[in-house]
């Protein structure tokens, strides 16, 4: 015991010599790294600036559809199997029709609704699917009398019928207006029952898989779309889509990933305030870097209403829409986004709202008929004889809940991905696609030189005998700010090796002295460059709390540790590459930052000549907290730490202790199919640091 605490002491100086002499900060100066302070919430600002040209908004309308994607777990799509749509129990009204019904959106999973025909029409017929949003009951919504007497009163309904029935309200009048329409239920609610609303999902493996309750009703409003536009009386390209609230969410959502709807109307939801509060609205990396304007926006220039009121949205006329109508000058016209705010009504989708919807249906879908348009009084259905379900028609035996269904999703999931396996150059430039793409939304992308700041530096000066570059950097207009110590030998040649380790910069030296593997690169004329990423060195602070409700909630608007720490490491290369000049650049990931080093390459591709990398035995599927440092969105559903490091073919790498991962699977076929088997190196065990820097040198 005596010998171990003597050790202590002398290895308490030595850190501390480190850590004082590669500091970049003053000691008693905390990091400024925004990342650091608190974090992005739903209820943040997300205000939207208009891109400059047709070109930025293509290539940045491309990222921001990607990302939703991803972000929803429907990337790639899944197989759209058939829907075996059962259609019964019409209901006859003055002017319309109403029917029941419900298909599988997936093996397992099925839609409900209820379907509204015009009677007497002939030819195709416009449709208009609709998300009813968060009333109580969703499509069977009653909001009684007392509410409805208040609304007549207030002047934001017109009958008893409307204010109580308003979700009935709309599908009957736009049948009236010749519209075919289906509203179907979101999960868990009306006949939806086997999966509870927002239930299910809110789990670490559901996020390594990307399961979301909001993926699974985006994936329903697809398939609800399929639905309307495959029966025989709907011409599919005149088919638009509303819904109030959290419908409003699906609209907006629907229409940013699918290029089918013609017309959208999303109410009281698309702001630059609160994002939308439910389960069923959030999800990982939904809005990192974007918010709910431009998403709306990436239906540009197609016809998009919208709708506020005194709630979050109230300031949509002024924060929102001007932007979107600089967006729609450039790209269509102006005329074809509006937003109107009825400050006299709390948050509704009340008749007032209602008939700013149909009339702009009636433009944009080419009704025909004359406006203005007014609301007509209607008889509604008692609720219960809209349910879908009944002893003729009963709930089918295979919808099931949230566990099956999370495993049979995967399942679906896992023969996509598998199915990319590359086995030639085509199969490898599909592989990077869908990888690729799905990494660069999770932790960035390669940074180019006019978005690499730097924000403090280059210092110089010495360590004992060691010339050093000191720098904070980061990305241009954001807030993190990385601290590096770079050791320049003398006579550099133009080839940088970036140092990450658990410790940070302060593991470049021991008693004084570069440790043996640093003063390898050093004595061959190799710069140093070594950042403390987020968390570690000058960058650690308290972390960041998970939301304990669902993780959705913390990674929808900010990137989880690791994703940070990848991208601290990426935007390194590019200091490297872009400000500094380096004409090579070797990447080397020391025990448990090896994964992190991977992801990084990964992203950098051919900026990077050269990485080696401690697997530390590291496997994302033994993740099971959603606060694990290591947790990254999606790191089980795209194949593990194997297929991204396989990203890195046909670069040389050198992958050390590895055993378990199973990485061998992705990277031995991908450097094969890229002609490349040669420059893959993989060892079991733990490499020793002078043969990893031997590597590199030889």
């Amino acid at each position: 015991m005596h010998r171990i605490f003597a050790a202590a002491l002398l290895l308490l100086p030595a850190a501390a010599f480190a850590d004082e002499h590669t500091r970049v900060r003053p000691a008693d100066q905390k990091s400024d790294d925004a990342r650091l302070g608190p974090p992005v919430t739903l209820n943040s600002y997300f205000p939207f600036k208009p891109p400059a040209t047709k070109e930025e908004w293509a290539k940045r309308r491309q990222e921001v559809r990607e990302q939703l994607l991803v972000a929803t777990g429907l990337w790639p799509l899944p197989e759209k199997t058939p829907l075996h749509p059962v259609i019964h129990g019409k209901i006859d009204r003055d002017e319309y029709t109403i029917e029941k019904v419900f298909f599988a959106s997936m093996p397992g999973h099925y839609v409900s609704g209820n379907l509204y025909r015009p009677k007497g029409k002939e030819g195709k017929l416009p449709g208009v699917l609709f998300a009813h949003g968060h009333w109580a009951n969703g499509r069977l919504h009653d909001a009684g009398v007392n509410k409805a007497k208040q609304d007549i009163a207030d002047k934001g309904e017109g009958t008893m019928e409307s204010g109580r029935y308003p979700l009935q309200a709309l599908p009957a009048m736009l049948a009236r207006l010749g519209c075919v329409v289906f509203v179907y239920d979101m999960v868990g609610v009306a006949d939806s029952k086997p999966i509870g609303h927002a239930a299910g999902f809110a789990d670490a493996r559901g996020e390594l898989r990307l399961q979301s309750a909001m993926g699974l009703q985006t994936w329903n409003s697809i398939r609800a779309y399929d639905f309307i536009t495959s029966l025989p009386d709907v011409d599919p390209s005149r088919v638009g889509m509303t819904g109030a609230s959290g419908g409003g969410t699906q609209t907006f959502m629907l229409c940013a990933i699918d290029d089918r709807p013609a017309v959208a109307f999303p109410a009281v939801m698309v702001s630059t305030g609160m994002q939308g509060g439910c389960v069923c609205e959030n999800c990982s990396y939904l809005r990192i870097g974007t918010g709910n304007v431009e998403i709306a926006g990436l239906f540009a220039p197609k016809p998009l209403g919208m709708v506020a009121a005194k709630d979050w949205t109230e300031e949509i006329e002024t924060k929102g829409l001007p932007e979107l109508k600089t967006l729609y000058r450039l790209v269509g016209n102006e005329s074809d986004v509006m937003a109107k705010a009825y400050l006299q009504f709390g948050h509704n989708y009340n008749q007032v709202s209602r008939e700013l919807m149909y009339n702009w249906m009636n433009e944009h879908l080419k009704l025909g008929l004359k406006g203005p348009i007014s609301e007509k009084p209607f008889v509604p259905v008692p609720p219960k004889e809209l349910s879908v379900f009944d002893a003729e028609h009963p709930m089918p035996k295979d919808f099931v809940d949230a566990a099956r269904l999370r495993q049979l999703m995967a399942e679906a999931s896992d023969k996509q991905i598998d199915a990319l396996l590359p086995k030639d150059a085509a199969g490898l430039a599909e592989f990077r696609k869908v990888i690729g793409t799905a990494l660069r939304v999770m932790a960035g992308h390669y940074p180019s030189k006019d978005e690499v700041a730097l924000h403090q530096g280059p210092k110089a000066g010495k360590i004992g005998e060691y010339a050093y570059h000191k720098a904070i950097f980061g990305h241009k207009g954001e807030g993190d700010r990385i601290p590096s110590c770079g050791i320049v030998p003398p006579k550099p040649s133009r080839t940088i090796a970036i140092w990450i380790h658990p410790k940070g910069k302060a593991s470049l030296f021991e008693n004084e002295k570069l440790v043996p593997a640093a003063q390898a690169f050093y004595d061959a004329r190799i710069s140093i460059m070594a950042p403390d990423v987020l968390q570690v060195g000058e960058q650690a602070g308290d972390p960041r709390k998970i939301d304990a409700r669902y993780a959705g909630y913390t990674f929808g608007y900010n990137r989880p540790l690791l994703a940070e720490q990848v991208r601290d490491i990426v935007c390194s290369v590019a200091l490297a590459k872009h400000v500094i000049g380096a004409e090579k650049v070797y990447l080397v990931g020391w025990e448990s930052m090896g994964p992190a080093v991977v992801l990084a390459k990964a992203i950098c591709g051919d900026a990077v000549d050269k990485v080696a990398a401690d697997l530390n035995q590291f496997r994302f599927d033994r993740i099971d907290k959603t606060d694990d440092p290591m947790m990254l969105p999606g790191g089980v559903k795209y194949g593990g730490l194997g297929a991204f490091a396989a990203l890195c073919a046909p670069g040389e790498m050198f992958l050390h202790h590895h055993a378990g991962t199973s990485s061998g699977h992705w990277t031995k076929a991908a450097y094969k199919a890229a002609g490349a088997d040669a420059k893959l190196r993989r060892e079991n065990r733990q490499a020793k640091a002078e043969d990893v820097a031997a590597w590199f040198l030889k």
